[in-house]
């Protein structure tokens, strides 16, 4: 009988065990499923820059006019994605757009003024690192606008945003969700490197206090701007990694495309070189050392 307790309490025991690591698991999982090797991270983002530029030469071939529209909390990521969009394309045919603090000027302009004017022409991509969204987030939290402005803001978006969609733009909206921890984490890392301070605005430290009222600011900009022609997607962005594997896939779910991409180009022959030019030497030229010769 004694023995028989003594097994039971062993498989008691295991079964407690198990479900203790059942549970860490669980509560690890977010922690675990954020590692991604580089490898497999770099092979895919170079694929899915190629068809980014498959899609950007589409968009040119068509005339399309899109914009691509980023916003979340402080180093939530947004830079660090937007430059893997812009790095494969043609810098002719991609702009960025990273508004600052308006000017006197601008501030007595109908608020969506100073966005439009960066607004593409056929064939063009612009992509705004923050937008007019800038009302319904920062300057609400921090108090930049009146509420008159806030809910005008709030009221007049959507049909802004329906009429982009009337006219031919493709618009679309990405806010980039980074957790509490995972803020802090990026703000001390930048704090103590000085190649990265810079990210870190004075604004971005007194955001640190305000995580509370940024969460209601976001939740209720989603319930009034979240509309079918403009939809809000959001992503995850505690891992930088897959948040701009997701994306880059995600834009070109959404936007159909084909590949036409020019033929291998046949170069044709050099000309001879000139045998009756002679080069002046280059002892007359200023020329920048090689201060990497032994390297």
């Amino acid at each position: 009988m004694a023995e028989i307790e003594e097994r039971q309490r062993d498989v008691s025991g295991q079964d407690g065990s198990k479900k203790k690591k059942k549970k860490a698991a669980a509560n690890n999982g977010a922690t675990q499923r954020q590692k991604m090797s580089n490898k497999f991270y770099e092979a895919e983002l170079i694929r899915l820059q190629f068809e980014l530029v498959k899609l950007q030469y589409w968009i040119k071939e068509k005339g399309l006019k899109v914009i691509l529209l980023f916003e979340g909390r402080d180093a939530a990521g947004k830079g660090g994605l937007i430059q893997r969009i812009v790095e494969p394309m043609n810098p002719r045919g991609v702009r960025q757009v990273a508004l600052g603090t308006p000017s006197d000027r601008e501030k007595t302009q109908w608020y969506f003024q100073r966005y439009v004017a960066h607004f593409p022409a056929a064939g063009e991509i612009v992509i705004f690192d923050r937008s007019w969204y800038n009302r319904a987030g920062v300057e609400r939290v921090m108090g930049f606008c009146t509420d008159e402005e806030y809910w005008e803001f709030m009221h007049s978006c959507p049909d802004f945003e329906r009429m982009l969609a009337r006219s031919g733009i493709i618009l679309l909206k990405y806010w980039l969700s980074v957790s509490d921890d995972e803020q802090e984490r990026r703000f001390q890392s930048r704090a103590k490197d000085p190649t990265r301070r810079w990210k870190l605005s004075p604004m971005d430290v007194e955001s640190r206090a305000k995580w509370v009222e940024y969460s209601k600011a976001k939740d209720l900009m989603l319930d009034h701007t979240d509309i079918p022609e403009a939809r809000w997607y959001q992503i995850d962005s505690d891992d930088k990694k897959r948040a701009r594997l997701n994306c880059i896939r995600h834009i070109l779910s959404k936007i159909p495309y084909e590949d036409i991409i020019p033929r291998k180009l046949e170069l044709p022959q050099r000309p001879p070189p000139d045998r009756h030019y002679v080069r002046p030497p280059r002892e007359k030229h200023s020329i920048v050392p090689d201060y990497y010769a032994d390297a």
